[in-house]
């Protein structure tokens, strides 16, 4: 006998038990993977879901036995599961990249395992075989891979740009041009600059020309709460930031420098949900000296709902306005517990009237703090007029010993208005208590989710359009209206959190664009409340198709199963499904939209419309009372305490039958991913000539997204949830930050593709504003991140410019 058989062939036995044990590990993990998806795919198909997962997980346990034993046939079975998965899976979604993802991927990955441990469970001269075999499957469903993603990453072109023509006439008093005077560029709210130093051929040379720290961040006590949302103005050589606190700061609009700096000294305790400052208000005193002080002045509101004026160009109080320079704008409302009633918009300044609303904190009580508008004087700070719509009558503060109206709608965002009219048209809340409707009485049913205009003289309704019929969806209006000529006609476009998108003639609320009606789903807890028909925009809207259980999503199949049960137990019955008690209830879109505060930009000399938007649904459940009372669910003031509240799940509802839990964005409480496939948000161009889309595409990629909260730092454009709005430029581009990826972008009008990008400090959930100094062009961002978005946090307001000659 061969002195060295034995060695070898002790080897050679050493490898086989050494290939049997990675075999079987794999194999358990297999079978394991297919013991949960057949015990979850029988719960699936009693529900009335897709046999699939039943079918492919009663395979794989049978694979994973096989390949346990030490069997080829096992690891042949694994690749016809993954061969029909794969067919299963493009008849089931076609070719979207995202939808292909939890179906096609997990199985490869796994079969790239199940074929690596084949050579060592094979004997004798067909191992090496089988080895280059299992290497060429590899490299081909790498090449798959590489397929399936390359599919999520191209904007879908669908038309031209229209030809830049006539500018449409603005119909506010002042304009954006080298100046940022307003926070929508004016209160016609177009998001639109007239310059063009930084084109699309040159943006990609954009730098950093300054950068500042406010020094606004969260106390122990408000982490969590923060959300910056400011938009700066420039007026003349002065920029004016507004921190989340509420704190005022003029820079030098060329270096950053600061100037002055205004502290209202907001406590903590007056955070509403988020602390944000979206913006201020510039007004100048007409025939006022320039030299006068407070000639010129900066208007906004606090958190803690009082009204500022101070000096533009030294910061001081205006001793005349109000008391000291400010005005209580809680006067008349009765109780208002801290963090109850904040002012985080600007107002909007129409013929020397100050025009403002407030944000009532959400979901706490039925009689909440009243949603009344008023109207000050932008020089003196008297209350010129007050709009309580349960008391049309009152024109000044409540009469002695009463009080507005508790729990009506309220405007939380930001007016537009029109300087010859004499209009401000108004976004408005829901009552009270967003998803029960019962108590609300004629008035605010009329008035809520509408936009309504109001005189600004009198204070009284001109018109107003309603959007929906007894809203108890959350669907208010959160977006500003943007003023427009439309066909010859004054005109604005109204974006709405459901997608939909109307124009409507200024002066009378006429749509000048069609109007439908559909069919809304009946019953919920309140059955005799709901409207058989909800109106719908047959122009244009940004909502998407019913959801259908081909829409869950995970990051594998097991978790895209456990979504397709959950949507199979839930009521949904399209558009307008109402809550429900007995079990959970869809809203899509949910309440951050479609178009929320962000709003939309209007390029008015090529008459297009750019819409970034949100693409997720909410999974809804009303509790009884008594439950709620057992949870522990009441008002903030009362066994909450703590500063922010807690928007959406655990919603007290007091004073009503149900309180609310809510899951904004439908979220797997396990991995922290959403149950809809991507994307979650995208943007959009739309011709305002033909309401026809000329570009979409997913907005955001997945680059600080992943399973468990952890950065996958993938460059793929998932399309993420977005706050905050765009800038359109003259010279044929869109600034935008507002994606969850912490990143500003310059993106293509034309064709929607993006031309240059910069990671933020911090979330850039703000709109971004455009001016010009000394003959030099900027783009200014507050990266301040958001809580609510899960954002970084940051107190840094960033500068970009083309490099200094």
């Amino acid at each position: 006998m061969d002195a060295t058989a034995g060695p070898t062939a002790a080897s050679g036995r050493g490898s086989t038990r050494q290939g049997g044990v990675l075999a079987a590990i794999v194999g358990g993990l297999v079978g394991l993977i297919g013991l949960i998806l057949a015990i979850g795919g029988v719960w699936l198909v009693a529900v009335g879901g897709s046999p699939y997962y039943l079918i492919a997980g009663i395979a794989m346990v049978v694979s994973g036995w096989l390949l346990i034993r030490g069997r080829v046939a096992g690891a042949r079975l694994y690749a016809a599961i993954v061969a029909l998965t794969i067919l299963w899976a493009f008849w089931e979604v076609g070719t979207n990249g995202w939808a292909l993802v939890p179906r096609v991927i997990a199985p490869l990955v796994l079969l790239v395992a199940v074929l690596l441990v084949v050579p060592s469970i094979t004997h004798g001269a067909h191992r090496w075989r089988k080895a280059l075999v299992s290497i060429a499957a590899i490299v081909g469903m790498t090449a798959l891979g590489g397929v399936v993603l390359g599919q999520m990453n191209r904007p879908r072109v669908l038309a031209t740009l229209p030809v830049s023509g006539r500018t449409m006439g603005d119909p506010a008093q002042m304009q954006a041009g080298a100046d940022w005077p307003a926070y929508g560029g004016s209160y016609s709210a177009r998001r639109f600059t007239p310059l063009t130093q930084i084109t699309p051929a040159n943006v990609n040379t954009l730098e950093r020309a300054w950068t500042i720290h406010t020094g606004d961040l969260p106390s122990a006590e408000a982490k969590g709460t923060y959300g910056a949302e400011n938009t700066p103005l420039k007026i003349g050589d002065t920029l004016y930031v507004c921190t989340p606190k509420s704190i005022v700061i003029a820079l030098d609009p060329a270096s950053g420098q600061q100037r002055w700096r205004y502290d209202p000294q907001v406590p903590d305790s007056a955070i509403p949900y988020t602390a944000a400052c979206r913006g201020v208000s510039y007004f100048a005193v007409p025939g006022a000296a320039a030299g006068d002080a407070c000639a010129t002045r900066i208007i906004w509101g606090t958190l803690d709902a009082h009204i500022f004026a101070i000096d533009a160009r030294s910061g001081r109080p205006c001793e005349g306005f109000g008391t000291h320079g400010r005005v209580d704008a809680k006067i008349g409302m009765g109780d208002t517990p801290p963090g109850f009633v904040s002012i985080n918009s600007p107002p909007t300044i129409v013929r020397g009237v100050v025009v403002t609303g407030h944000q009532v904190l959400d979901g706490q009580d039925r009689w909440a703090p009243s949603g009344v508008i008023q109207g000050f004087d932008a020089v003196t700070g008297r209350l010129r007029w007050a709009w309580d719509m349960m008391h049309p009558d009152w024109s000044g503060y409540p009469p002695a010993g009463q009080t507005w109206a508790r729990g009506t709608p309220n405007m939380w965002t930001i007016a537009s208005g029109d300087e010859q009219l004499g209009l401000v048209y108004l976004p408005m809340g829901n009552a009270a208590a967003d998803y029960y409707s019962s108590l609300r009485r004629p008035p605010e049913n009329a008035f809520a989710t509408s936009l309504v205009a109001l005189d600004v003289t009198t204070g009284k309704p001109r018109w107003r359009f309603q959007a929906v019929r007894k809203d108890v969806w959350d669907y208010d209006f959160g977006a500003q209206a943007t003023l427009v000529d439309y066909r010859g006609t004054p005109a604005l476009v109204l974006p709405s959190k459901q997608g939909d998108m109307y124009i409507l003639d200024r002066r009378t609320g006429r749509a000048l664009t069609p109007v439908g009606t559909i069919r809304a789903p009946g019953g919920g807890v309140e059955p005799q409340e709901r409207s058989p028909f909800q109106i719908v925009s047959n122009w244009h809207t940004l909502r998407k198709p019913v959801l259908t259980e081909r829409d869950m999503w995970g990051m594998s199949p097991i978790d895209q199963m456990i979504c397709r049960i959950q949507f199979r137990k839930a009521r949904y019955e399209g558009f307008f499904t109402p809550p429900n008690t007995d079990r959970r209830s869809i809203t899509y879109p949910g309440y951050n939209g479609g178009t929320d505060w962000g709003g939309v930009a209007v390029d008015p000399q090529r008459g297009v419309i750019v819409a970034n938007y949100n693409d997720m649904p909410n999974y809804t459940r009303l509790v009884p009372r008594a439950r709620a009372n057992e949870l522990g669910w009441a008002p903030r003031n009362q066994a909450r305490g703590r500063i922010g509240g807690a928007e959406g799940a655990g919603d007290p509802q007091a004073n009503t039958p149900y309180a609310v839990d809510v899951n904004a964005g439908w979220r797997m409480k396990f991995t922290g991913m959403l149950c809809k496939q991507p994307p979650y948000g995208g943007i959009r161009a739309i011709d305002m000539a033909t309401g026809k889309t000329i570009w979409d595409r997913p907005f955001g990629t997945a680059r600080t997204n992943g399973p468990f909260g952890i950065p996958s730092m993938l460059p793929l454009t998932i399309g993420t949830p977005n706050n905050g709005g765009a800038v359109v430029t003259a010279s044929g581009l869109i600034f935008i930050a507002a994606a969850t990826d912490n990143l500003i972008r310059a993106i293509d009008l034309a064709t929607g593709e993006t031309l240059w990008t910069k990671t933020l400090p911090g979330g850039g959930q703000a709109t971004p504003m455009v001016y010009e100094q000394g003959g030099r062009e900027y783009l200014v961002i507050y990266a301040g991140g958001h809580h609510f978005m899960e954002t970084p946090v940051s107190d840094q307001v960033i500068a970009y410019a083309l490099p200094a000659r």
